[in-house]
């Protein structure tokens, strides 16, 4: 049975672990069959998952479509979070979180969702034109008027979070979380802690390097973003080897998968986050949620903590073209 967390003091209630649906049409190369897509969708929900993350941007707009014919049938029963700030919906145009923009990208996502309110609605990178006064203003008159429930923001730094959350309460951050990339430690997770917000990691399995599946001679292809990235060169690949290693060790003393050990350990994290791997294959979307069940005790934990503080991670996240989906 899938247990169930509560982000941060929003009183927002989702399964342990969520499902990000961006994979399905988005960034790992050809989109997913329609009909594949809403019967992976309508798995995820059949066995205890209640959080579906979607956007604008993962299309655009054809990512809500598939989620909202997916959930139809269910909607009453599934919290789902979807995104504005992007130009026309497309990332390579832009950022834009101007208010009218923000409006109309709700109204579409309501159609495309087959729905009537927004469960969670995140500014889905900060926009350095717009104050964040302003975005937090425009959602929470959206609040008022029934088409959104919860605020949430991505890849956010801690002015923006603080100056967010004093006009409209701030429900969850999503931002990139896991044993790959844990900048979020320093300064993130002590300030949601303080200001009650939920966390929601995205990329909680190194964008697959976390599942030890990638070697440094793996090749990606042209339309799967890692190819542009400089974690996901050989020689970063080669470097970063004994990362996987140390899950790869623990998992098999657990007789659990690498995927579910750095699952385990970010739930270990704190009892407010919840990650949101994604797939489009039934039998990792099983593997992952086994995530939520594997008890990691406070020596794995310690042994974990002592390995990684000794492994160097190499190689940015991002390609220098995409740094504005770096958080400000």
């Amino acid at each position: 049975m899938m247990q169930n967390r509560v982000l941060g003091r929003s009183g927002l209630e989702v399964s342990a672990v969520g499902l990000g649906c961006m994979g399905l049409s988005y960034g790992y190369g050809p989109a997913t069959d329609r009909m594949e897509a809403v019967s992976m969708l309508r798995a995820a929900h059949d066995r205890g998952v209640t959080f579906f993350d979607t956007a604008e941007a993962y299309g655009p707009g054809d990512n809500e479509e598939v989620v909202g014919e997916a959930l139809a049938p269910v909607r009453d029963q599934v919290v789902i979070a979807t995104k504005f700030g992007f130009e026309n919906g497309r990332p390579s145009d832009g950022l834009n979180s101007r208010p009218e923009r923000i409006r109309q990208v709700a109204d579409e996502a309501l159609s495309r969702l087959r729905t009537d309110r927004i469960d969670l609605f995140y500014q889905h990178r900060v926009d350095p034109n717009v104050p964040i006064e302003d975005v937090a203003g425009t959602v929470r008159d959206l609040i008022a008027e029934g088409k959104v429930k919860h605020f949430g923001l991505s890849e956010a730094g801690p002015d923006a979070i603080r100056r967010a959350h004093a006009v409209q309460p701030v429900a969850a951050l999503q931002s990139e979380y896991s044993m790959f990339w844990r900048e979020p430690e320093a300064t993130i997770l002590p300030l949601l802690e303080e200001l009650g917000i939920g966390f929601v990691p995205f990329a909680p399995l190194g964008k697959g390097f976390l599942t030890g599946k990638l070697k440094a001679d793996t090749t990606f292809a042209a339309d799967d973003f890692r190819s542009t990235v400089p974690r996901f060169q050989a020689d970063a690949m080669a470097a970063n080897q004994a990362l996987v290693d140390l899950v790869t060790m623990i998992a098999s003393e657990k007789g659990a998968t690498p995927a579910q050990v750095a699952l385990a350990w970010l739930l270990a994290q704190r009892p407010w986050i919840v990650p949101i791997p994604g797939t489009t294959k039934l039998h990792r979307l099983e593997e992952n949620l086994g995530g939520a069940d594997l008890a990691l005790t406070d020596q794995d934990l310690a042994r974990i903590a002592d390995a990684l503080s000794g492994i160097e991670v190499h190689g940015e996240r991002y390609a220098a073209s995409h740094q504005q989906f770096v958080n400000r």
